[in-house]
């Protein structure tokens, strides 16, 4: 295992630079056509079969082993977020508007490196790769449209892997732990209609705005009563709207939020705790409500026994120490969960704190001032190839 660490590191510079190409031309969304002839051309010489959707810009290189055996999904998504970069780079950001401020670049960089890697070593491998370069995972449910769309039917997967990279966490270092590793994420509206007036006679009017204040507080409340302290949920409103003047008593008031669970027993608790919550409070006022749960990714959840197998394998190719398990789960979300819902797999932070930095103080992921670590791209391929080797060892 300790050689596949020296052939990522051999190929660190051709890693590098691609990531970089990728960071320079960003693009959002489900269609990335410059993102997607990028990746092509970048593998057209491996000898791997394509399956091109026709609906997003994924890609999926097959790369058929020496023996026959079991199907690994390696996943790098590849689209960006909708910001103006401020890191100052050489190799910023070209597009404005555009960044690559959650490393979605370098997860494309390193799986292509992965797949050459491992393209070279073929005779190691008894069954197939599946090196999924997926578009839309920033909050456009890509992964869901690849499955729909039939890209990774195989009737021999049994393992799915994906790394995603954190300046949070110290450089060249795995990440991962069981079980829930992020939470589901939906987002809900509600819309408190009653009657409208001056704001001299509120007697004469029937008013949202302080039943939305209650709906606020007594939410948190629900959460702390209603909900098991062991599988936590966070329930957060976020925008408040109401009103067009300061002496005018508004006929609506909306509260938008977000709900992030680990579980879907919590899920669906807290989807019906809103419910209650606002239909009651409004009922109180004499108001209507509308509400409205518009459903997110679900929870992306580690299967334990490959965990186990992606903590042996790292530890035996990178070192013990630079394998680190993760105490608790992160409530951001990633659209791996569809995958890993479908297949047993596991997916693991990539440290990539920049030199000098403290993990806990650097700038996060989806900031415009966020800057990895190009060191820890070596240890992303290495971890990628390794996992594959040892899935599919002859």
């Amino acid at each position: 295992m300790t050689s596949t660490l020296a052939a990522a590191e051999a190929l660190a510079e051709r890693t590098r630079a691609f990531r970089r190409k990728l960071h320079q031309h960003p693009e959002i969304g489900l269609d990335l056509p410059v993102t997607r002839q990028a990746v092509l051309d970048e593998i057209a010489d491996l000898g791997l079969t394509l399956r091109l959707s026709e609906t997003t810009s994924s890609i999926v290189a097959e790369l058929d082993g020496a023996y026959d055996g079991p199907t690994l999904i390696l996943r790098g998504d590849m689209d960006a977020l909708p910001l103006r970069e401020d890191t100052g780079l050489p190799f910023a950001s070209q597009v404005p508007g555009a960044m690559h401020a959650c490393g979605h670049d370098t997860h494309v960089a390193m799986l292509a490196s992965a797949a050459r890697l491992l393209a070279g070593r073929r005779e190691e491998l008894a069954g197939r790769v599946l090196f999924f370069f997926q578009p839309g995972e920033e909050g456009y449910h890509g992964a869901h449209y690849a499955l729909a769309e039939g890209l990774l039917d195989n009737p021999t997967v049994n393992g799915a892997f994906a790394l995603h990279i954190s300046a949070q966490h110290e450089c060249g270092t795995i990440n991962i732990r069981p079980g829930p590793l992020l939470a589901a994420a939906d987002n809900f509206q509600v819309t408190l209609t009653g009657r409208g007036g001056h704001a001299s006679s509120p007697h004469r009017a029937n008013d949202p705005v302080p039943a939305a204040c209650e709906i606020v507080t007594t939410l948190q409340v629900a959460l702390s009563r209603r909900v098991d302290v062991f599988d936590p949920a966070v329930l957060t409103v976020g925008q408040i709207t109401g009103g067009t003047a300061d002496n005018i008593i508004p006929a609506t008031a909306e509260l938008r939020g977000t709900i992030r669970t680990l579980s879907e027993e919590t899920r669906t608790n807290v989807h019906e705790r809103l419910r209650v919550v606002a239909d009651g409070i409004a009922a109180a006022h004499e108001l209507s409500a509308d509400v409205t749960v518009i459903p997110g990714y679900p929870a992306t959840v580690n299967d334990p026994a490959f965990t186990d197998v992606v903590r042996t394998v790292a530890s035996e190719t990178l070192g013990a120490e630079r394998v680190q398990e993760m105490g608790e789960p992160l409530m951001g979300a990633e659209d791996f969960s569809y995958v890993l819902g479908t297949y047993p797999g596991a997916m693991a932070f990539l440290g990539a704190c920049p030199a000098g930095t403290n993990p806990g103080e650097a700038t996060p992921n989806h900031s415009n001032l966020v800057v990895f670590d190009e060191s820890a791209l070596a240890t992303g391929v290495a971890t990628y190839a390794a996992v594959a080797l040892n899935h599919l060892r002859p």
